[in-house]
């Protein structure tokens, strides 16, 4: 009679579940509207997440972080019952399968495809689309997914930006009628100043992959490198007058991408081809959105062994809920959502089909980068001058799964990046070893390679990138097979605290500097700083070293030693100790040598007219990296601000068409400092006071002109000869200048455009150009010709004042970390 009863019970059980099931309710069930009449709140779209993991079994709901404005960001994990009830044993058997676990990998892995939807803000109906797709293989009725996912494991991200989206979909709902306008000049489809496309910092998170210089990536990255998937679609929009774009990419593509890799990309697009050509869509392949740069939604995976694409559908922060487009067509929210929805499942589906081939290439993909690394060098020694640089560094790494260790004393031969030679090496037991018999080799030769091979000049984005150069590290790669061993017993610098010291001293050669003198003045501590070089107990110490003097410092609450000490442990430098203002080599403690440093007063520009991703950059940078209080200013309103309340200003990079010249000007010389980044300084040019001038092109003869006429269908090619996407330059330094203090005589820059200045009459050229200043990246014939002896970074001193001229960024994307200190300078060092 029990088991009877108990058969029971399991019958009426299983018959609930699958009613339950059946009756999953749709976007649009649970909403109350159709998706595609209106934007979706992202509170709304983490509410209907959080009830289809209530009401079904084949869906795990993962919060992997938050946003920078506190908005949650989810994970959906899609799959068969069984496999959900499995998703650990699967997740780690994928990890031993890729060689990031040790062991022997079970068969019958189903294969993981990861979906990322809205990375950027304002191209909103990716979302909407997620709602749907996420729906669709739920749906106990669809029985095309429920076969998928018996070999499948779908993870969704279904807003990877909630902060730039919300700000998106809050503008449009504040100011679209209630029937949409659909004409593309009206105010609903003109975002204003910054626009949702970027991040609480305006950091565009697509560009972030491998950088991860921002918490909704590092928080990502974590999970995604704990799964590392077969494939990863990442789903955009473009403009308004675009059709769809899906894979295969154009060229170029970087030549360690599989032949595997780049076939199956075409097996998916014909498969999408398949649904458009159906429903009569339009769409084009093979075009524009190239895979190259390492820090992609569609590159990084790629160099993690996965197939990795871009999906764009027209539309983006210009289309609102319908828009018509530059033929007379209407594009609604309900297409582009209906477009996206099809390629998900069209690439889910063939994706499933080919489950067992797509495993079995990924297993061999991971064992050839462990066996048989691409490329001729085979292992990477990173000098240890410079801990604090090297445990930036060293961070990077680990946060990327690329296994590193530490040097066996020997000499090798190796290729010097600094000086582009190839010389003999001795390697130390502190320096950094890479090799690249290991899982995540591939991504390790992108990001360290020398320079990028690129097959074909018209290009997305930045073509230049190691890390070498953008760490400020003196770093080799050789041809040797070194075995780096696991750990170096480091001993650390001691912080010396005996009593009644009477200073304290700490080198200025890394962020980690920049951080411990912004803890020191926002604590109220007086703080010198020395103009030129000297040695502390046999121990050299750069211009710009930290001197913190128990002189001046007496009203400090709590015990001297203590503070200063405890602040420069939770900083990460070292100190040393003072114990004469007698010096054994160098300036004396009084010496004119040794400044008083002035705690800076700092305004920052933004809004109309400022470039949004450079503000955030440097927004980003006083609040998460050195916490130092900056105001922020809009552009427009600075002719109404009493400048006299802040001793530096800072212009991002921009067009200042109303800048308040005279003002700024005057305040200048009553001992202002105005430091202006990149297209900024062209609002200076020419301007009274201001002696920076462009550097200008000379004209062409006229037999010359005629011999350049290029004919229409060069035209692409014929622009790429002063084009620039982004290539790294050697800068000369006059490391005596306070703006070059902690560098050697040389800086290795990303250089963004053609623009180069004369060189400064009667100012500071610091940082110049010379004739063989070109080391790695695309640069056009004519580009070349011009970046050649001129001024990139220099120093203009007026009145009382100063101006710093910043002719490229140093704080470029968060990741180029070797200015960083150039940027501190200008706002530390510089005119104190």
């Amino acid at each position: 009679m029990l088991k009877k009863m108990l058969a029971f019970v399991f019958i009426l059980s299983y018959l609930l579940n699958n009613t339950a099931q059946a009756q999953l309710k749709s976007p649009a069930e649970f909403l109350g509207y159709k998706t595609g009449t209106k934007f979706t709140p992202h509170y709304k779209i983490v509410n209907y997440l959080q009830y289809l993991s209530s009401a079904s079994g084949n869906i795990k709901l993962h919060q992997y972080g938050r946003t920078y404005e506190d908005r949650p960001l989810f994970l959906a994990f899609i799959g068969s019952q069984e496999n959900i009830k499995n998703l650990e044993s699967i997740r780690q058997n994928n990890l031993t399968l890729s060689g990031m676990k040790a062991g022997k990998a079970k068969p019958g892995q189903p294969v993981i495809i990861w979906l990322s939807y809205s990375v950027h803000g304002n191209e909103a109906s990716s979302s909407e689309a997620a709602l749907e797709t996420i729906y669709h293989l739920l749906n106990p009725l669809n029985d095309d997914a429920q076969l998928w996912l018996k070999n499948a494991v779908v993870i969704i991200d279904p807003c990877m930006n909630p902060d730039g989206r919300e700000r998106y979909v809050n503008f449009y709902n504040s100011v679209k009628n209630i029937t949409p306008d659909a004409h593309p000049f009206t105010r609903e489809h003109k975002e204003p100043w910054p626009g949702g496309r970027t991040n609480h910092y305006y950091a565009d998170l697509n560009r972030d992959w491998a950088w991860q210089s921002q918490i909704e990536t590092q928080q990502r990255m974590e999970v995604y490198n704990k799964w590392l998937p077969q494939v990863h679609i990442d789903f955009h929009e473009q403009g308004i007058n675009e059709p769809y774009y899906f894979a295969p990419a154009a060229e170029p593509l970087h030549q360690d991408i599989t032949k595997w890799q780049r076939d199956f990309q075409v097996v998916i697009g014909k498969n999408n081809a398949r649904y458009f050509d159906k429903n009569g869509w339009l769409y084009f392949t093979k075009e524009r959105f190239d895979l190259l740069y390492p820090s992609y939604g569609d590159t990084y995976p790629i160099y993690n062994g996965a197939i990795g694409m871009t999906y764009e559908q027209g539309g983006s922060g210009r289309a609102g809920l319908a828009v018509v487009n530059h033929e007379g067509n209407l594009l609604t929210l309900q297409d582009r959502i209906l477009h996206h929805h099809t390629s998900a499942l069209a690439t889910i589906e063939i994706t499933s089909t080919h489950a067992s081939q797509v495993i079995a290439e990924y297993s061999n993909y991971f064992n050839n980068s462990q066996s048989k690394p691409s490329g001729d060098y085979k292992s990477y020694i990173i000098r240890d001058s410079n801990p604090e640089k090297l445990r930036v560094l060293s961070a990077l790494l680990k946060r990327n799964g690329i296994q590193y260790g530490f040097g066996v004393s020997k000499k090798v031969r190796a290729f010097n990046y600094f000086t582009g030679k190839n010389e003999g090496v001795e390697v130390h037991p502190a320096d950094l070893v890479i090799s690249s018999y290991q899982p995540k080799s591939v991504l390790l030769k992108v990001l360290f390679e020398p320079a990028t091979y690129i097959s074909d000049s018209i290009t997305y984005d930045v073509t230049a990138w190691a890390i070498p150069y953008a760490h400020g590290l003196q770093s080799y790669a050789t041809k040797s097979i070194l075995k780096p061993l696991p750990n170096y017993a480091a001993a650390s610098a001691p912080i010396l605290k005996p009593a009644k010291s009477i200073a304290y001293a700490s080198n200025w050669n890394s962020l980690a500097d920049v951080k411990f003198l912004a803890a020191l003045l926002k604590n109220n501590i007086n703080v010198r700083y020395s103009e030129v070089a000297f040695n502390l107990v046999g121990k050299p110490m750069n211009p710009g070293s930290l001197i913190i003097t128990r002189t001046g410092n007496e009203r400090l609450t709590g015990d001297f030693d203590k503070v200063v000490t405890d602040i420069a442990r939770k900083e990460g430098v070292s100190l040393q100790s003072i114990q004469s203002g007698l010096a054994d080599k160098g300036p004396d403690l009084g010496s004119s040598k040794i400044r008083y440093m002035q705690k800076p007063k700092i305004a920052v520009l933004s809004g109309e007219g400022t470039s949004a991703t450079s503000f955030g950059e440097v927004w980003h940078f006083f609040e998460q990296q050195v916490h130092f209080s900056a105001s922020i200013i809009n552009a427009s309103d600075l002719d109404e601000v009493n400048l006299y309340e802040f001793n530096v200003i800072i212009l991002p990079d921009g067009s200042y068409r109303e800048l308040p010249v005279e003002k700024l000007s005057a305040w200048i010389n009553e001992g202002g400092k105005l430091i202006a980044m990149q297209n900024a300084i062209s609002s200076l040019a020419g301007k009274r006071g201001f002696s920076i001038r462009l550097k200008e092109d000379k004209n062409l003869q006229d037999d010359q002109a005629l011999k350049s006429i290029t004919p229409y269908a060069q035209r692409e090619r014929e622009a790429v000869k002063s084009n620039i996407p982004g290539a790294i330059y050697k800068v000369d330094l006059d490391n005596t200048h306070p703006l070059a203090f902690g560098y050697p005589k040389f800086y290795y820059t990303i250089k963004l455009d053609d623009k180069i200045y004369q060189l400064l009459n009667g100012g500071w050229n610091v940082g110049v150009l010379k004739d063989d200043a070109y080391v790695s990246g695309f640069a056009g014939a004519k580009t070349r010709e011009k970046l050649v002896n001129g001024l990139l970074f220099g120093v203009q001193e007026i009145g009382k004042g100063s101006v710093v001229y910043l002719a490229e960024n140093p704080l470029f994307r968060g990741f180029w970390e070797n200015g960083k200190l150039l940027f501190s300078n200008a706002i530390f060092m510089v005119g104190e």
